[in-house]
């Protein structure tokens, strides 16, 4: 059981899958001691902005703070956890830069947020500004919990690689203590894109053997698919997977996801929660 303190941003939208979220990540932390920090921004087009005055902004802030003090006392209340403290954050400006911002002030260990905002934009694979933190965040690492999604102990997190990168502690890391809070098996997935591993790949396979040598793992080859996000949804099902986790990098699975021609027309819903690491 980890003994030092875990930063948590939750970034929200006052809608029901961000409480969802939120409340996916208060079970799954249910025995460390956290900080939780719910962040809400207010920042608006300028061209939304024009409409409206002062005053009528000035409303909205309002409302916001009082929404999110809320918010805190609805998770008090319903956790009653002695291990939990919650901090409210009220931001006017851009989401993604005061994201970048808070966790550097207060050192976040993991943001948490859900697949959808309230205004159920489908654009892209998981909203369009979940999709765009994703992407941008390179930080720390973000948890992203589909709509809806019970708590479930993860038993199981897939961690899925073509073996073409090096992957140190840094990128790891997240993995390993994401694994420790329950001592979750990792199965590392491969997709066989040709019929043997190069050298590198060889190599890469081999430090991730040493990197998880204390922690319960296996690897698991799946064939290649037209489509990744069939593959992506197989796998998680026929393993049995709690956890999905992917490191992002330029050309890697994750952008190859998100520039699939598919997805962008019918959207990808990841039917796990889905751990972004950056590079």
């Amino acid at each position: 059981m980890q003994t030092t303190r875990t930063h948590i941003l939750l970034p929200t939208d006052f809608s029901d899958n961000a409480w969802s979220a939120a409340v996916y990540a208060l079970k799954l932390y249910a025995e460390q001691e956290c900080t939780f920090y719910f962040l809400h921004s207010t920042k608006m087009k300028v061209s939304t902005m024009s409409n409206f005055s002062n005053k009528l902004l000035k409303v909205m802030n309002d409302e916001a703070r009082k929404a999110l003090l809320e918010l805190k006392q609805t998770a008090e209340a319903s956790n009653a956890n002695p291990n939990h403290d919650f901090e409210i954050i009220l931001s006017s400006d851009d989401l993604i830069d005061t994201i970048e911002h808070i966790v550097k002030m207060y050192q976040i260990n993991l943001v948490i947020m859900g697949t959808k905002g309230a205004t159920g934009a489908k654009e892209f694979f998981f909203g369009s500004n979940t999709v765009k933190i994703a992407k941008k965040m390179r930080l720390c690492p973000i948890l992203i919990v589909p709509e809806e999604f019970d708590f479930e102990t993860p038993k199981q997190i897939a961690f899925s690689t073509d073996f073409n990168r090096f992957y140190g502690d840094k990128e790891l890391k997240p993995l390993k203590q994401l694994a420790s809070l329950y001592d979750s098996k990792i199965r590392i997935v491969h997709i066989n894109e040709k019929e043997h591993l190069d050298g590198i790949q060889d190599y890469n396979l081999n430090v991730l053997k040493e990197n998880f040598k204390d922690y319960e793992h296996s690897f698991h080859w799946m064939p290649d698919y037209s489509k990744k996000v069939t593959e992506i949804n197989d796998f998680i099902e026929e393993l049995k997977i709690d956890i999905l986790a992917m490191v992002s990098y330029k050309r890697s699975f994750i952008e190859s996801i998100v520039n699939e021609p598919v997805i962008k027309k019918i959207g990808f819903r990841p039917i796990v929660p889905f751990l972004v690491i950056p590079d």
